[in-house]
């Protein structure tokens, strides 16, 4: 190298020099670079420290069905069910249902071809009046109406009584759907408390992340029996409690007595489309 000539590996001041000036300079710029580029087993014992903290704030799916199905009648009202009036419309028949503590009442009002007709369930039995008058009614009719006012409104008021004493709860695992993850649980009754259907068997698939009941299946032994298949839809809200139509799909008996394998025939579309359960006109007052 001649004599005047510049080093080209000479170090300049330029802007980048200045940069790194003034990183070095600012105590918070250096702490956050020197945190990035730490060595590797600090980065490690860093997630080592925090992965448990993650994995705590994430919820944990339950196996036990009695939890499963306690958080399922939370995330459709939990408490207000016990503290409300709720009246709808179910296939051209007016309902109502109020319970406070162990005592409860029931009613349905509809026209007839005699007039205004109401029955009314409660714990003190069954009673019916025509045009505002009471009409005696035999012990099998009393039964059948009862029957049927009961039957409406506990599927319209699922998952809310299935904490009943006569009430099983077996867990049956876990099933896909796309992307969505569901717990099965099946419920079965006891006979002392569980009414005349005690001999039905429900199966509940819970969503595991809302814990909403998106499907159901059950069979059923009175007026001939009978294998149903069912799907929640136009959910809605209305004074805190969840509320679902659905889909009514029937099963016949050669799909097989295991209600949980229903799902895979209606994954495939093999379960016939036999109504639609739609309620109307849905009010809760609180009591």
């Amino acid at each position: 190298m001649m004599l005047g000539e510049t080093d080209p590996c000479a170090k300049r001041p330029t802007k980048d020099a200045n940069l790194i000036n003034e990183v070095r300079n600012n105590r918070i710029l250096k702490g956050m670079i020197q945190s990035i580029y730490r060595p590797s087993y600090q980065r490690y014992t860093f997630l080592i420290l925090i992965l448990p903290l993650f994995l705590a704030c994430k919820e944990s799916i339950p196996t036990d069905p009695q939890q499963l199905v306690d958080k399922a009648i939370q995330a459709h009202g939990g408490k207000i069910y016990d503290q409300s009036r709720i009246e709808f419309d179910f296939r051209n028949r007016h309902y109502s249902r109020k319970r406070i503590g162990g005592e409860y009442w029931f009613s349905r009002e509809w026209n007839d071809t005699l007039g205004v007709i109401r029955d009314e369930l409660s714990n003190m039995g069954f009673k019916r009046h025509v045009n505002n008058e009471a009409v005696t009614v035999s012990e099998e009719w009393a039964s059948k109406y009862s029957n049927s006012i009961n039957s409406v409104i506990y599927f319209f008021l699922l998952p809310y009584r299935l904490n009943d004493s006569a009430v099983n709860k077996e867990y049956l695992g876990i099933q896909k759907f796309g992307d969505r993850e569901y717990s099965l649980v099946q419920v079965s009754f006891q006979e002392e408390g569980g009414g005349k259907d005690f001999e039905d068997v429900f199966v509940y698939w819970i969503n595991n992340s809302s814990f909403e009941i998106d499907f159901l299946a059950y069979s059923y032994s009175t007026d001939g029996g009978g294998i149903r298949f069912r799907e929640a839809m136009n959910k809605k809200r209305i004074g805190g409690i969840l509320f679902q139509d659905y889909k009514n799909y029937k099963a016949q008996p050669e799909d097989g007595f295991e209600l949980k394998s229903l799902f895979n025939k209606y994954e495939k579309g093999q379960l016939p489309l036999l109504s639609e359960i739609i309620h109307e006109n849905i009010t809760v007052e609180a009591i």
